[in-house]
């Protein structure tokens, strides 16, 4: 009678390893087709180029979806035009006359381009100038309250005599 009882655990329980199984037999075979394709010479070409799936902003060397519908194929190409032995260059080449600049993880060091490598330079620098100014300006400030107002001495003698008479009022 014990053992009627706990069958229909039993059931789903296995039922739950196989499932377990499958998922995990199913993980293996994509890991491994995409490890095929991630050698570290295509890494090293992808590392170069733009992933343009639109849901990343990785390059084509170490983008994490297992089925990128961009990925996927460059990383093809580039392990086909590999075994041709062309060269890294002429493969990057390639990439970009068939997608154009935008295929390139970063832009090429020329013409107006140079503009995107100098300006974050340029803002961190302007950046750096304005807090020094702004703390100079602060200090000027701090000196200036520091030094107060001139104070005339009969000024203040009156107002120590005035302290003094109330002092001995509260006694």
């Amino acid at each position: 009678m014990r053992g009627l009882r706990w069958w229909p655990w039993q059931r789903n329980m296995q039922r739950l390893k196989n499932s377990l199984f499958a998922v995990v037999l199913a993980a293996a075979a994509l890991a491994q087709n995409s490890s095929i394709l991630l050698t570290p010479e295509i890494r090293r070409v992808g590392g170069r180029l733009a992933c343009l799936c639109g849901s990343c902003n990785n390059t084509v060397g170490d983008c994490p979806m297992l089925e990128c519908h961009y990925t996927k194929p460059a990383r093809e190409k580039i392990a086909a035009m590999q075994k041709l032995g062309i060269g890294d260059d002429q493969i990057v080449e390639s990439m970009v006359k068939d997608r154009g600049l935008q295929a390139l993880s970063a832009p090429p060091d020329v013409g107006f381009n140079r503009l995107a490598w100098i300006m974050p330079w340029a803002a961190v620098s302007l950046g750096l100038v304005g807090i020094w100014l702004f703390i100079r300006r602060l200090e000027r400030k701090k000196a200036i309250a520091a030094a107060g107002p001139e104070l005339d001495p009969e000024v203040l003698n009156r107002y120590r005599d005035n302290i003094e008479k109330d002092l001995a009022k509260l006694d």
